[in-house]
């Protein structure tokens, strides 16, 4: 096919080809109806080595079609013709990341900032759709610096897939920019906050991420990154970067948050009065909001439909009531923030691994704020032991291991219910054997 070739009986002419592939390619066209450039994926179907390639094709033709946002191509419609599926978006302006890191363009504290904020909105916007849509495929070939400096995010042609190695299913990614966790098929919106890292920092560093430091698993973003990258910057990558979906930041808007300025044993300073009244009215109707609406309303509603449509729909119960305990903590941050009581902490050791922890289930502990696993457990204990417990120590421990369960994801459940029940499934064998 060359690049003069006609489409949809002349609507579309071929101008350049943009990528090309074992099973389809990519073309700059013009689409003389309306007057303008356009992108054209071709997938030829007869060349699809399965029938899951012909899936994933026509899935990226729906699922654009879904969305519209200015940090995404837009749809313009798709259609079979000469044994090939053709997609029709936007063609936005600018060039890939991975086009210009051929030039040896390296960008800059402010080129990767721009690039964090503009992901963090269209991350957003994908993952808060229902279902949320997972890229699962963000890499510098996807992200498009456009002529003002923005960054656009194209390619979903492997949105939603499955991704298992195990019956010769496809996997859909790329090395060095793809989560650990894809591997074993459990992709999440935490998947695509690794990718995004993982391009931000060889848009920083113009090596690949599987060319940089690394430390056991994780990139040792410290040493990998220039000497002059703010230290905010390299926490906030290394947020997005855990190789553990379990700690790492759930959303880049998280990752920023992490990496914030240090302040080290300073409080912050009350805004003025009238503010802080006004802010204290404002979180007070959204605490009651969120805890009535999100904690208790919604939940019960989709626990009761489970009971007719099956078990996601109890996962997204138990989502519900995580969403609304992690809605109420930064809440209770905001309500500190408001009081001048929020003090912040020096950098934790960097051998110590933070987490943030939260134990509900008793009024005495509601606030929330970064600790190692070793200083949440001092905490718990000695909360206890100001409310007058005497079994401080093994209470702070049970209510800790109960908080951990309840909100462990549902991916995390199904896979320990089925590690128990083939572990029951060997003891009852060998009690028969024997």
């Amino acid at each position: 096919m060359t690049p003069a070739t006609e489409l949809r009986g002349g609507r579309y002419v071929l101008l350049k080809t943009l990528g090309e592939g074992s099973q389809g390619e990519t073309y700059e066209a013009v689409d003389k109806r309306e007057g303008r450039l356009v992108a054209i994926k071709r997938f030829r179907v007869g060349k699809a080595k399965a029938w899951k390639d012909v899936e994933l094709a026509e899935r990226e033709a729906t699922t654009l079609a879904s969305l519209e946002h200015e940090l995404l191509p837009r749809y313009v419609e798709h259609f079979e013709e000469d044994e090939a599926l053709v997609l029709v978006m936007e063609r936005i302006e600018g060039e890939s990341l991975a086009a210009l890191r051929k030039r040896n363009f390296i960008g800059s504290v402010s080129d990767v900032e721009r690039l964090l904020a503009d992901a963090s909105r269209a991350l957003a916007y994908l993952h808060g759709r229902a279902p949320p849509i997972i890229h699962r495929d963000l890499k510098p070939g996807n992200v498009i610096r456009r002529p003002d400096g923005s960054f656009a995010f194209v390619d979903f042609g492997a949105v939603r897939d499955r991704l298992k190695v195990a019956g010769g299913s496809t996997i859909v990614g790329t090395f060095g920019y793809m989560a650990p966790e894809q591997f074993q098929g459990r992709a999440s919106p935490a998947s695509d906050v690794y990718g995004i890292g993982a391009t931000a920092l060889t848009m920083l560093t113009g090596c690949e991420p599987e060319d940089l430091p690394h430390k056991g698993l994780a990139i040792d973003v410290a040493k990998a990154v220039p000497p002059s990258t703010p230290p905010s910057l390299v926490r906030t990558l290394g947020a997005m970067l855990d190789p553990d979906p379990d700690t790492r930041a759930s959303s880049i808007e998280e990752a920023l948050a992490r990496g914030g300025p240090p302040r080290r044993g300073r409080r912050q300073g009350r805004p003025p009065f009238p503010l802080r009244v006004f802010g204290w009215l404002g979180l007070l109707v959204a605490r009651v909001a969120v805890w009535f609406a999100v904690g208790i309303v919604v939940p019960l509603i989709l626990t009761l439909l489970s009971f007719l449509f099956g078990s996601k729909l109890a996962d997204a119960a138990r989502a519900c009531h995580a969403a609304s305990a992690r809605a109420e903590a930064s809440m209770a941050r905001a309500s500190e923030r408001l009081a001048g009581e929020a003090e912040a902490h020096d950098d934790l050791d960097e051998d110590a691994e933070a987490a943030r922890v939260r134990i509900a289930g008793e009024d005495i502990l509601r606030s929330v704020r970064a600790v190692t696993p070793e200083q949440a457990q001092a905490e718990a204990i000695r909360a206890a032991e100001r409310s007058g417990r005497s079994d401080a120590e093994e209470w702070a421990t049970r209510v800790a291991t109960e908080e951990a369960e309840r909100w462990e994801p549902p991916e995390a459940w199904r896979e320990r219910e089925e590690r128990e029940e083939r572990e029951e499934a060997k003891r009852k064998a060998a009690k028969r054997r024997s």
